[in-house]
């Protein structure tokens, strides 16, 4: 696994929008970027990364775009501007001989999930299923953004599980609106568990089965001996929709060599019979498997920063859990 060369004060940061752009969210973006300059980061744009609609551009452009930072030696971090729904049609053109020829960090969430899953899958390059660059705006940032943070310079520090989740949004808050207590669910007990960890936001990974950007097997098939870690971020995937999509993964091999499953909490739950959840799917999935449910990771904030293809080290008990990840 290729590691890239961590953040030093002055380094730059890449922004691009490879699925949509900034939009309407200029003020809060710019002060996400105050907070990275702060930290003694500089920045590069690339031309769409402000504008609006459902995709940034067209997606020959927005690969354009991308493939500017990953080819300039002076950036050392590319950073997704936003989520949203398209950047799967940029697949095809892509040059993944320029990612793998100029290796640096790429971090995302929810829709750059595409991006993140075949750098690491195909080309062995570690990613980062972390933050978009408008999350860090906030005048004191959560210390799910410092983790972030510390461990884009190197400082690979142990996540903890959060005390309070925020369950709705709310526009005059100046930082995550905390009310819900957070509670891991392990599903068959007690977690301790260490291997090679992957995933990303579910509502993506499912499309990338059959296709040719699906290097899954090739991946866990390397690194069978560490024993294969999932983790999934699901945004407003069904109860039954999950369900099925995990039938279909292991059907298609992609759970061969599996330690354990940690899934974050649903953005969008939503389930058509009543008697039939998300902890059912993982359950009839995976029966006696080590399975944590409603972890911090993904959508609902505040979420823990993920290493794709890093080693990582899972516990959970008594409703509280941890992650530490070795290079």
């Amino acid at each position: 696994m290729q590691y890239p060369s961590f953040l030093k004060e002055k380094d730059i940061i890449g922004i691009t929008a490879p699925s949509a752009g900034v939009g309407d969210d200029i003020p809060s973006f710019e002060k996400s970027l105050t907070t990275l300059k702060n930290h003694g980061y500089k920045i590069k744009e690339t031309t769409s990364t402000r504008n609006k609609g459902f995709v940034s551009t067209t997606s020959k452009k927005r690969t354009q775009e991308l493939d500017e930072l990953i080819t300039d030696k002076n950036v050392k971090l590319i950073i997704c501007a936003s989520g949203g729904d398209f950047l799967i049609d940029m697949l095809p053109f892509i040059d993944w001989n320029h990612i793998k020829e100029n290796s640096k960090w790429i971090m995302g969430y929810s829709d750059p999930t595409y991006l993140l899953y075949i750098t690491t899958t195909k080309l062995d390059i570690a990613t980062i299923y972390g933050c978009n660059a408008g999350s860090f705006d906030q005048t004191n940032i959560h210390e799910c953004l410092k983790n972030n943070l510390e461990i884009l310079s190197g400082n690979i520090v142990k996540q903890y599980s959060f005390p309070y989740y925020q369950k709705e949004w709310l526009a005059t808050t100046d930082g995550y609106n905390l009310t819900e207590k957070v509670y891991w669910e392990a599903l068959n007990g007690e977690v301790d568990i260490t291997g090679r960890i992957i995933g990303g936001c579910l509502d993506c990974l499912k499309d990338l089965l059959g296709t040719p950007y699906d290097y899954t097997q090739d991946f866990i098939e390397k690194y069978k001996e560490d024993g294969i870690i999932w983790y999934f971020d699901i945004f407003d995937l069904s109860a039954e929709v999950f369900y099925r999509t995990l039938f279909q993964m292991k059907e298609a091999g992609w759970f061969r060599y599996i330690k354990g499953i940690i899934v974050g909490r649903v953005a969008i739950p939503k389930n058509f019979y009543e008697d039939f959840t998300y902890q059912d799917a993982l359950k009839r999935t995976f029966e006696d498997l080590p399975i944590i449910f409603n972890a911090d990771i993904g959508h609902v904030p505040p979420k823990m920063t993920i290493i794709n293809g890093s080693i990582a080290q899972i516990t959970c008990k008594n409703g509280k859990g941890a992650i530490i990840q070795h290079l």
